[in-house]
């Protein structure tokens, strides 16, 4: 029988791990008011993706740090992508494209790939600006000056809900295309948790149009109640201006999509974060519009 890994060079038994998680998710919720269910229904629906005519592509590798995202890249002068790892796929793709691109992360002295066109800076993201860190504001007006339409990629292990809530709507409205991995989603149940993430959800969303969701088989899917949410999810968001909605996403997974993990079993996306093919029939006759 496989054995798991929760720390190098410790193996733990599947069932083991199984009792330490589930400890794990008694302890998290023990202290806190738990969130009413209907707030948490509501925020997803607010975030079932858009369907999007010209469609879908994929920037980076199949796998871990390849991401979806709309077939409109023209016109987009930078990419930043905060949270450095072990590969630069998507990254590459971009700079391939002729986007500059800009990586910041203070846990590396540097990218793992290099090319002409990245520019490294070893600092976080966060809320405030000092020798570590720095808002995504500062980073953008130091880096790429002007009103030219930028891509933003990030995977900051949790810090993405305060960096997103510190950003200038300005800096929100440059942003034509927004990929983002949410963590701790799980946590939506958590009400103090709930109220940030929600509010950094609504930032996003007064500006931009939720296209696709992957969940990232690295984490599993945490069900209460039937009601089913991913731990951990990428986003990806288009601009307004863009696009006129006309209908959600009836199907997941996209052709497009690739499990993060090649060797954990896949993660498909609960059917409560989109919208299934049906048809509603009318309960009020033309022209008579519910009050």
């Amino acid at each position: 029988m496989r054995l798991l890994t929760t720390h190098p060079g410790i193996d733990v038994h599947p069932f083991v791990h199984r009792l330490i998680s589930n400890s794990l998710l008694v302890i998290r919720e023990l202290p806190v008011r738990l969130t009413e269910r209907p707030r948490i229904e509501a925020l997803i629906q607010r975030l079932r993706p858009q369907y999007f005519e010209p469609g879908l592509i994929r920037l980076g590798p199949r796998h871990d740090g390849g991401y979806l995202v709309p077939d409109d890249l023209e016109g987009i002068a930078a990419c930043f992508s905060p949270g450095v790892d072990r590969i630069s796929g998507f990254e590459l793709d971009c700079a391939g494209l002729g986007m500059e691109v800009h990586l910041a992360d203070n846990s590396v002295e540097h990218p793992a790939e290099s090319h002409e066109r990245f520019h490294f800076t070893r600092k976080h993201l966060g809320v405030t600006t000092d020798d570590v860190t720095m808002t995504l504001d500062d980073w953008v007006q130091a880096s790429h000056p002007g009103d030219d339409d930028l891509l933003l990629q990030i995977d900051i292990e949790g810090a993405e809900f305060e960096v997103f809530l510190g950003a200038s709507d300005a800096l929100m409205r440059r942003f034509k295309i927004i990929v983002a991995e949410f963590h701790s989603l799980d946590q939506l149940w958590n009400e103090p948790f709930f109220n940030l993430a929600s509010r950094a959800f609504e930032k996003i969303l007064q500006t931009h149009h939720c296209l696709h969701i992957h969940p990232n088989n690295y984490r599993p899917v945490a069900s209460r109640g039937g009601l089913e949410i991913p731990e951990v999810a990428e986003f990806t968001f288009l601009r307004k201006d863009r696009f006129t909605p006309s209908r959600q996403v009836g199907s997941f997974p996209h052709p497009l999509d690739s499990d993060n993990a090649a060797h954990l079993p896949p993660l498909p996306l609960p059917p409560i974060w989109y919208a299934p093919p049906t048809i509603t029939p009318s309960l009020t006759p033309p022209g008579n519009p519910l009050p």
